[in-house]
């Protein structure tokens, strides 16, 4: 809890100095990861427009509608295991490269993975009716600010919940590769349900981590690298959206 001591131990203008800068930040935080969210909708709504056809095609997947030459390639071909994975080699290649180029250009890449992410979550019209879509990511957004409030509100130090989190997320990840082979609908079940609690638990954390963050390094005032942090953070907390959504929506959505 040495990041609460490190703000009591400062003199009351510092304070309200780390204070106010830390809703500024927050506010960016929130602010990126809002543009991303709309990019990302934007881009999956956008996407199965152009998927989807009332013309009959080879490929039919409702009693009135089939797959366009674009949608087949996006979902059928082989093309479809490029497109489920690039997000999360782009996670990975952003972690590597986050210190290495200026925030500008973090921030851009944070718009272009959000577009990537929205052409991977495309099929999602294809699958659920939208209104079931929409009710569920109301559901996902009220859930979300709760839990990113409690995160930032509690004096309770989530450090140690977090490392149990992460342990968890990475045995979840292993156990969705697998079923994508085996198929199991009791696993798809399990993950599903272990899912929301691992991010419903991720969004708490993310949100104390990137206060804290802040807060220690809140002297320096070096604004590049609170351009950086704002953006790891809003990328932390829009990860835990989109999968908290998409975990809620294999129990709330209805489908086609």
């Amino acid at each position: 809890m040495a990041q609460f001591d490190t703000v009591r131990s400062v003199g009351v203008g510092a304070r309200a100095q780390i204070d106010e800068g830390l809703r500024a930040h927050m506010n960016k935080v929130y602010g990126l990861m809002s543009v991303a969210m709309l990019i990302t909708a934007g881009a999956a709504w956008a996407l199965a427009g152009l998927s989807v056809s009332s013309t009959p095609t080879e490929y039919q997947i409702s009693a009135t509608q089939w797959l366009t030459d674009f949608g087949y390639a996006l979902y059928v071909s082989p093309l479809k295991w490029v497109i489920m994975f690039l997000p999360l080699v782009m996670v990975f290649a952003f972690g590597a490269l986050i210190n290495r180029i200026s925030a500008a250009g973090a921030q851009v890449f944070f718009y272009v993975y959000a577009a990537l992410m929205g052409l991977s979550l495309s099929s999602i019209f294809l699958v659920f009716t939208s209104t079931s879509i929409a009710q569920t990511f109301l559901i996902t957004a009220i859930a979300f600010a709760g839990l990113s409030l409690y995160g930032y509100t509690t004096k309770r130090d989530l450090s140690a919940m977090g490392a149990f989190l992460v342990m968890g997320l990475i045995g979840l990840i292993v156990a969705m590769v697998v079923n994508i082979f085996i198929g199991s609908s009791a696993l798809a079940f399990a993950i599903s349900v272990i899912g929301v609690l691992i991010f419903a638990g991720l969004t708490a954390w993310d949100t104390q981590n990137i206060k804290n963050t802040y807060i220690q390094h809140a002297a320096a005032m070096d604004q590049e690298w609170l351009g950086k942090a704002a953006i790891m953070g809003a990328l932390n907390l829009y990860l835990d959206f989109i999968n908290l959504f998409m975990f809620l929506l294999q129990f709330l959505g209805n489908r086609e």
